[in-house]
């Protein structure tokens, strides 16, 4: 399979440029279940989309610390596009903001997370398993950070995982899974983002985070529901 990945990461910080893009994170994420699965990148952030989604099997859209909110002239052109993808059934993942823009896009809303930051590993009870799921566990853990949340779902929507009461993914049709969080992380990446936001997050919840991270994410398991998930959307 041939995916793009729709790159909205605006951060261009000294951190960020001493490590691998989104692009490169969300290729190992989609090869450690598929390895000879090709990817194509777009900087949406720049205003990068693809002329022609047709000639791919579907699209994973990444994460930003953009909010999808801002009315930025980027942001619109990516919600169009999920509409337009959405109204032909075409395969679509959308992670942290991704999720977010699709929720958006498609008719839900999106507002400030009710317990402010979550960052670190979370913890995502599974609320349906859809045939792809089968590697999932009950409960998911995946790394996150986002202090913005989808509020309502998009009409025909239906929940995949919750969090602390919030809803951590959806799916829409065969043709539409999100994230709330961020699977294409690794555990050495989302350690080094800890320190990295310390003054952002505050004392208490890099606390919170740093102990959270004793533990690892699914990765793997998730890596293999999502490959299924393009494998069985591209049977529509």
């Amino acid at each position: 399979m041939h995916l793009a990945i729709l790159m909205t990461n605006t951060d261009e910080s000294d951190f960020a440029r001493a490590r691998p893009k989104d692009s490169e994170k969300f290729t190992r994420l989609i090869q450690m279940a598929r390895p000879d699965w090709r990817t194509s990148v777009f900087a949406a952030k720049d205003g990068e989309l693809p002329e022609d989604l047709s000639v791919f099997d579907g699209a994973m859209i990444t994460g930003s610390p953009a909010s999808v909110r801002s009315g930025a002239p980027w942001i619109a052109d990516l919600l169009e596009l999920i509409r337009a993808a959405h109204a032909r059934r075409f395969p679509l993942f959308g992670a942290c903001f991704g999720h977010q823009a699709i929720a958006l896009a498609l008719g839900g809303s999106v507002g400030a997370n009710p317990g402010g930051w979550v960052h670190g590993l979370t913890r995502n009870r599974l609320r349906n398993r859809p045939d792809w799921a089968a590697a999932l566990p009950e409960e998911v853990k995946l790394y996150g950070s986002h202090s913005e949340c989808v509020c309502a779902l998009p009409p025909g929507a239906v929940p995949l995982a919750e969090s602390n009461g919030v809803n951590a993914g959806f799916t829409l049709g065969r043709h539409i899974l999100t994230t709330q969080h961020h699977p294409e992380m690794s555990h050495e990446f989302i350690t080094a983002l800890t320190w990295e936001m310390r003054a952002t997050l505050g004392p208490a919840v890099r606390a919170r985070a740093l102990e959270s991270l004793r533990s690892h994410a699914d990765q793997q398991a998730f890596a293999q529901s999502l490959a299924c998930f393009f494998e069985h959307a591209a049977r529509r």
